[in-house]
């Protein structure tokens, strides 16, 4: 029902005990006064735009700061439009999105990268540091643009790049971090698509099959005597602990009791707390380095050291070309190798590497017999993986656990 509104009879309108009432104005069709049971009292227009939709318009509250004759003002600018073809909501929305583009387009490739490792990288991911290095060092050329102007050709360019210098692994690592960091780019609508969506990688990647013998890791051990204060024992420590490059690179002195490794949580790659037993060689070696800081290995004193690739580059050198390639990572395959050579269990193999279950569904007495700790049967491990590497006699026996 329409009535020729009046302030006396909007004045003497009483609220709904619940929902809303709502009187439409006889005299400007399609505008309508809403009242809340709140006592709230807002402006409702509706007009159809010639050639186009129905819109509907919130002028604001009654009486102020709308009154009735301004209400009925704005309700004839709008069906004035409306009759020439002009959508003004329509209007509002493509100003409100160019604007927001404009926005974008201020916002560099460096800007973005540093948001991304403050609001996504620092909160969810512990290689953080290495992260933003990486997007870092990959979008060199592109950190003053702005970063609604990548292209996914550039993207694919820089992967390509760092392929034909044949570090194809690492150019899939590249990948990986381009395609995460142009998906939250996206989402924050910093780019118009997701560019990094349907890059490729530079191959596809084999499983390694390189294990590593109990003489080549010693002779990788012995190598090390000759690699300095730092990058010596680092490498040292990981060869006799197993343990993997980032846990032991970022050890903390609050970390290291008497003869275990605490590792927090915060710092292991399943965020859960890892105990690492000390053998004598490990004590060994943590006794000799200096406390001057709580960083074991660091050259600042503030942030762990850096530099992995160019240290086991060096290595690499010392080791002579008759050494076959390897990894890092091939430390722990060969630490696990022999563990299983040796009859030591599954179990006590992973808890050391600190992997989390490989059975995809184990039994419930699988599940409990892997909660254990079996910090005993782990010592008696990494004993006497410490005692074979650093045995004098060249023909040692391989264990097998009593």
């Amino acid at each position: 029902m329409r009535i020729d509104l009046t302030d006396q009879y909007l004045r003497t309108l009483t609220p709904p005990d619940d929902g809303r009432l709502e009187v439409a104005d006889a005299k400007r069709a399609g505008l309508t006064l809403r009242v809340y049971s709140s006592g709230r009292r807002v402006w409702m227009y509706e007009k159809r735009v010639k050639g186009g939709a129905k819109r509907k318009h919130t002028f604001g509250e009654y009486p102020k700061p709308v009154s009735l004759a301004q209400a009925r003002a704005m309700a004839q600018e709008i069906a004035a439009e409306a009759s020439r073809g002009f959508d003004r909501v329509k209007a509002a929305e493509t100003d409100r999105l160019a604007e927001e583009a404009s926005e974008a387009s201020k916002v560099t490739v460096a800007t973005a990268i540093e948001r991304y490792d403050a609001l996504h990288l620092k909160p969810n991911l512990k290689t953080a540091t290495e992260r933003r290095r990486q997007l870092e060092q990959t979008l060199q050329p592109f950190l003053n643009r702005s970063i609604a102007e990548l292209t996914q050709i550039q993207l694919q360019g820089r992967i390509d790049q760092k392929a034909n210098e044949g570090r194809v692994i690492r150019a899939n690592r590249i990948k990986a971090a381009l395609s995460a960091f142009t998906k939250w780019a996206w989402r924050r609508g910093y780019i118009e698509t997701d560019i990094g969506a349907r890059l490729s990688m530079a191959a596809k990647e084999k499983p390694r099959d390189v294990v590593l013998s109990v003489e080549q890791v010693r002779r990788i051990w012995e190598a090390t005597q000759d690699m300095g204060a730092i990058w010596g024992p680092l490498f040292r420590l990981l060869i006799i602990t197993a343990q993997r490059r980032g846990d032991i690179g970022g050890l903390l002195w609050s970390e290291v009791k008497e003869d275990r490794l605490e590792i927090s949580g915060a710092r292991t790659k399943n965020s859960k707390p890892h105990i690492v037993h000390l053998s004598d060689p490990a004590r060994a070696e943590l006794a000799a380095l200096p406390r001057e800081h709580d960083i074991v290995f660091t050259t600042t004193g503030r942030t762990p050291v850096s530099g992995f690739g160019k240290a086991k580059a060096r290595l690499d050198v010392m080791l002579g070309d008759d050494f076959p390639s390897w990894r890092l990572h091939d430390l722990r395959t060969a630490f696990a190798t022999q563990m299983a050579e040796s009859g030591e269990s599954e179990a006590v193999v992973d808890r050391i590497l600190n992997h989390v279950t490989s059975v995809s569904a184990a039994s419930a007495v699988a599940r409990v017999y892997n909660r254990a700790e079996q910090l005993p049967q782990r010592a008696r491990a990494l004993d006497r993986w410490g005692s074979l590497l650093t045995a004098r006699d060249e023909n040692v026996v391989c264990f097998r656990p009593k």
